[in-house]
């Protein structure tokens, strides 16, 4: 029996790169474009209606940028495997998409083959990075401090504002288990096991006080 196609959405505000991506991706059987958009509120309004496997998302867009696209899906539909596509190789941008869920990074300049591997290794539940973006990160230690992203440093403020998951939720519109979720990984990133613990965090860094910390 064939298996189903991969289905495969491309955001990129950059109307000639998006339609090269999808020439290429469309010469592969087993490969589906499903969509094209030009910036992450498009994809956002989308995504749960087209159910992607892989989204290959531009970095760098108006209004929502990659990061927060990213997250924004990855909240939505945790198991769609976020693929960044960018032009910029410094260390900074590499480490923060990874850490804001992103499964691979991948240079614009690559040959055209080298995306249809890191869709393979992304849809095989790998990390990619191209070899450019190797390179520019260097060795990569899982025991290294992940940074929290927006979101987690928004939800940490209402933790430790005393609110409760539930309270969080209706807050900011999401499932109490997206809460939850989230909650897991601040602790895990800060080395945090409790709520006491995180409250007495975010008296020392400031968070209370707002600083640190984009609404």
């Amino acid at each position: 029996m064939t298996s189903a196609p991969i289905r495969i959405v491309i955001v990129d505000d950059h109307p000639m790169v998006a339609e090269g991506i999808q020439s290429i991706l469309e010469s592969y059987d087993d490969v589906e474009v499903i969509g094209v958009f030009c910036t992450g509120a498009e994809i956002i309004d989308r995504v749960s209606d087209l159910d992607p496997d892989v989204i290959l998302l531009d970095l760098n867009m108006p209004g929502i940028g990659g990061l927060t696209t990213t997250e924004i899906i990855l909240e939505r539909r945790p198991h769609t495997r976020i693929l960044i596509l960018s032009m910029h190789d410094s260390p900074e941008y590499i480490a923060s998409a990874l850490s804001h869920g992103a499964a691979g990074y991948v240079l614009k300049d690559v040959p055209t083959d080298e995306i249809k591997r890191a869709i393979d290794a992304v849809m095989a539940g790998q990390r990619y990075l191209c070899t450019g973006a190797q390179g520019s990160l260097g060795p990569f230690s899982p025991d290294e401090r992940e940074q929290l992203t927006n979101r987690e440093q928004t939800i940490l403020l209402q933790l430790a504002q005393g609110k409760s998951n539930r309270d969080v939720a209706q807050i900011l519109d999401i499932s109490v288990r997206t809460v939850e979720t989230h909650r897991k990984n601040i602790k895990r990133k800060l080395g945090i096991s409790s709520t006491a613990g995180l409250t007495r965090y975010a008296l020392e860094h400031g968070v209370l006080q707002g600083t640190g910390v984009r609404l």
